[in-house]
C-alpha cells in the first residue's frame, strides 16, 4: 500500500530476483508509478482500492507516507493470518495498531532503495521468519533484538543526505579553485565510489580502514583530525541522540 521509491524498489527487486517471482498486488495511490511497474512485471497488478490489496495478499507492506497513514489505512479490515510489514519511516507499532485494530503480526522494516539491485541490507524488528527470508533474497537481512535497537539502525539511515552534502561541499570547493563543476563532479565521485570495494571487506574494521587509507602525518590524517577533533565528533553524536529520543 503506497507505490513511492522505497515500494518501487521492492517491487523491481522482488520481481527480478528469482524464477518465479511472487505475486504482488499494488495499490492505486501512486498510479502513474503502479501503472508502469503493472505494465513492465507480469506478477505485478494494479487493485481496486487498498482493501482489494489487503484481502489478496499474505505480506502486506506500509509504505505510504508516514503523514498519509490515517487516510490510507483507517478503516480498512485486517484478518488475523495476514502479516503486515511496516516500512514507514518514524512510524512505531503501537501507531499503526491504533489504526488498524487487528491482531494480525506486525513487522518493521527499513529496506533502501538499494533493494531492487538486491545490495541492501534491511533492519526487521521482531525477527520474523517469512519477512525475514525476503529480504535475505534482496541483499541481507539484519533483525534487531528490539524495538530500541531498531530505533538505532533507524537513527543511523538519517546520515545519508549528509554524506551527500559532504560530497557536494568538496565538488564546490574545487570549483572555486579553477577546476570545472563537470571534472569536479567525476573526481570526487571516482573517489569515493572506489571507497566501496574496501567497504566489502569484513575482516577489517571501519576504524582500521581508516587507519589504512592515510600515513601518519599525511595529508588524509590531517583531514580527518580536523573534522572529525572531539568537538565535531561530540556534535555530531548529540544530534544523533536528539533524533533517536525523537524515535523513542
Amino acid at each position: 500500500m503506497g507505490v513511492g521509491e522505497i515500494a518501487e524498489a521492492l517491487v523491481r527487486g522482488l520481481s527480478e530476483s528469482t524464477a518465479v517471482p511472487p505475486k504482488i498486488h499494488l495499490s492505486p495511490r501512486g498510479a502513474r508509478t503502479s501503472t508502469e511497474l503493472s505494465a513492465r512485471y507480469e506478477n505485478a497488478r494494479v487493485r481496486a482500492d487498498n482493501q482489494d490489496v489487503v484481502d489478496r495478499s499474505d505480506l502486506v507492506f506500509l509504505a505510504v507516507r508516514p503523514e498519509n497513514r490515517f487516510e490510507a489505512l483507517g478503516g480498512l479490515h485486517v484478518h488475523s493470518d495476514k502479516v503486515l510489514v511496516n516500512v514507514m519511516a518514524g512510524v512505531a507499532d503501537s501507531d499503526v495498531r491504533s489504526i488498524l485494530v487487528t491482531r494480525a503480526s506486525l513487522v518493521r522494516a527499513i529496506p533502501l532503495p538499494s533493494v531492487q539491485d538486491r545490495r541492501s541490507v534491511t533492519i526487521t524488528c521482531p525477527p520474523h521468519s517469512e519477512v525475514d527470508a525476503l529480504f535475505e533474497e534482496l541483499g541481507g537481512v539484519l533483525p534487531a533484538r528490539d524495538e530500541r535497537e531498531f530505533n538505532v539502525y533507524s537513527t543511523l539511515t538519517a546520515t545519508l543526505t549528509a554524506h551527500y552534502q559532504y560530497l557536494a561541499t568538496l565538488t564546490g570547493w574545487a570549483e572555486e579553485h579553477g577546476v570545472t563543476p563537470e571534472h569536479a563532479d567525476r573526481c570526487v565521485r571516482a573517489l569515493f565510489r572506489g571507497l566501496c570495494r574496501a567497504l566489502g571487506d569484513h575482516t577489517r574494521s571501519l576504524h582500521e580502514l581508516a587507519s589504512d587509507h592515510e600515513t601518519p602525518g599525511g595529508i588524509n590524517e590531517q583531514i580527518r583530525r580536523a573534522w572529525f577533533g572531539p568537538s565535531n565528533v561530540q556534535a555530531l553524536e548529540q544530534t544523533l541522540d536528539v533524533l533517536l529520543d525523537e524515535m523513542t
